[in-house]
């Protein structure tokens, strides 16, 4: 039965492949997380076997994610710094800076699972929807940046303490001394057609390292770093710590965001290539699970792999059990081979994660497309980016988000208006500026507009309305009905409303048409006691069309419509 299964569902590459990226990518973003290599195999274990029960992705591989590594790792050199005393909490007594920091990430994991279980269970899945593609563009490049800092002490073996939070970035130098090594990386893709299966380049340098590192005894003769002591088997299950959760819950929160946003994008594009759904609160459920359940094993944040999701993916990978069978091979590692990686430099896993950043890294050449094609969006990428660069990762997420909703609001409040033209010979009407080819009857102006209306942008679209129709109905009704002193009245009191826009045009004898209004848009109006004496149902129309046949019909003599005077309104939202 085991044989069958595994000779359906994925291919033995696969298992082997992803399984090998496992506990290399574990031992490196330990780093990330300020912890001891070995902890990541935790992290590669035990949420995905979890996610196996509850994920609704068939291939999503579950694992530690560098920005999420990160941003434990800030939480966790807070609160137990490389240079000084740790933060007076009590459950730290007797424990060694290890052990301090291990019980700090397992902690603020949990409180991260917790998020993402209650966000589950409220059904708020949909919050993802406020983190824009732009937005996420450039959190992320800014987060690889924080990474490639952060891992130049290990790559260089310099010796000074982790730094984090505001201006954290500008406390450590840059050199550009990687590029030969990348270079490397650039086989996959430049045979990516003639090789079956991406070369695991990430695992030869691993195992060429340790053996390296162990024939020449470089941690005695030459001081270099290694990852030394590995983890043992499981340890047994710890609870979290209060006071280490009331510390980061503020910071726990915008990772229980990010991790499941990237999850949930990476496995939406699975979902929709292999035609199958995926249920976002459920998946927030999982993930909570997970991260509940691997904190109690004192394993760190986890969310997606993206390496190994797509090497899961393009070798044949089908259902969960490709990502189980993995975990399964990690826990071999632990238990019974994990002492063969003792003598890896950490400066091999530092240049790992540097590299495995390319991609990231390279989401700067979005830019000159953004600034020619949408500036709005080029904005919020900037902000997003410099505000995450230099005052991290967590306000940096809040700033963007900010720019990003206020970006929406302007959309929103100063929308493009624009008049429509019939397209000649069809029942089509669009912008009369976009085509030479338009029939536009004298006397009559179709204004559409393209954003909800709502009292924040009414004076915006009343503007906009007078100046497409080429004159100010108030003035004119000032002049024939001699109602100055009212109008002044009103105008100081606020009393204009929507409903004034339109009896302003038919007290001077425009014809106003409003059409393609939603059925529950007229509902509204008819609750509202939108409709009186003056404006009556009889100027809604269903379609452009047939307001504007109602119109020639109306006036069939083309010299008697050049002497009236019609506003047709495109109205779908209120």
């Amino acid at each position: 039965f085991v044989i069958s299964v595994i000779q359906k569902y994925i291919l033995k590459r696969n298992t082997y492949t992803t399984s090998l990226d496992y506990f290399v990518s574990g031992l490196a973003f330990s780093l990330l997380a300020s912890l001891p290599p070995g902890y990541g195999l935790y992290t590669a274990f035990f949420p995905a076997i979890i996610y196996f029960f509850l994920g609704t992705s068939r291939h999503l591989s579950v694992g530690a994610f560098p920005i999420l590594s990160l941003m434990v790792g800030a939480v966790v050199t807070r609160l137990v710094p490389d240079g000084g005393p740790p933060a007076n909490i009590t459950g730290f007594e007797g424990l060694s800076m290890e052990q301090q920091r291990v019980l700090v990430a397992s902690s603020v994991t949990f409180v991260m699972g917790a998020f993402q279980l209650i966000m589950g269970m409220l059904q708020v899945g949909f919050i993802v929807m406020y983190l824009s593609e732009t937005l996420v563009s450039g959190f992320t490049t800014a987060a690889a940046v924080h990474i490639l800092v952060s891992q130049l002490r290990f790559v260089l073996g310099l010796d000074f303490p982790g730094v984090n939070g505001p201006l954290a970035i500008v406390y450590v130098t840059l050199y550009d001394f990687f590029s030969e090594y990348i270079k490397h990386l650039e086989i996959n893709d430049r045979f990516k057609s003639k090789l079956p299966v991406p070369i695991p380049i990430e695992v030869i340098v691993t195992v060429i390292a340790c053996g390296v590192s162990y024939a020449f005894n470089f941690e005695k003769r030459f001081n270099v770093v290694v990852v030394g002591e590995m983890v043992d088997g499981y340890e047994s299950p710890i609870a979290p710590n209060l006071e280490v959760i009331k510390e980061s819950a503020v910071e726990a929160f915008p990772m229980a965001i990010v991790g499941f946003a990237v999850a949930f994008s990476v496995a939406k594009v699975y979902s929709v290539k292999h035609d199958y759904t995926i249920d976002g609160n459920q998946e927030l459920l999982a993930f909570g699970v997970s991260n509940m359940f691997g904190a109690s094993f004192r394993s760190f944040a986890a969310s997606t792999a993206l390496s190994r999701t797509a090497i899961q993916e393009s070798t044949g990978g089908k259902t969960q059990i490709a990502g189980v069978l993995s975990a399964m091979m990690v826990l071999i590692v632990i238990v019974a081979v994990g002492f063969l990686l003792e003598p890896l430099p950490r400066s091999v896993l530092g240049a790992l994660v540097i590299v495995n950043l390319k991609g990231m890294l390279m989401q700067f050449r979005e830019l000159p497309f953004l600034w020619k094609n949408d500036r709005t969006d080029f904005v919020t990428w900037v902000v997003t980016f410099v505000a995450s660069l230099f005052l991290g990762l967590d306000l940096g997420l809040a700033v963007g988000l900010g720019a990003e909703l206020f970006t929406v609001v302007c959309r929103t409040q100063f929308p493009r208006c624009s008049l429509l033209a019939n397209i000649t010979g069809t029942d089509i009407y669009r912008d009369r500026k976009d085509y030479n080819s338009i029939y536009e009857p004298e006397g009559v102006k179709i204004f559409k507009i393209p954003s909800p209306i709502f009292f924040a942008n009414i004076d915006f679209f009343r503007d906009k309305l007078v100046q497409a129709v080429g004159f100010s109905p108030l003035k004119v009704l000032k002049k024939r009905n001699k109602a100055l002193r009212k109008i002044r009245k009103m105008l100081r009191n606020g009393e204009l409303e929507i409903s004034d826009t339109l009896k302003e045009f038919l007290r001077i004898e425009v014809d106003v048409y409003i059409v393609s209004c939603d059925v529950y848009i007229m509902e509204k109006l008819h609750q509202c006691s939108f409709f009186d004496d003056e404006i009556k149902t009889s100027i809604f129309y269903p379609t452009l069309h047939d307001a504007m046949l109602h119109i020639l019909e109306k006036h069939p003599d083309h010299g008697e419509l050049e002497k009236v005077f019609t506003v047709i309104c495109k109205l779908s939202r209120l």
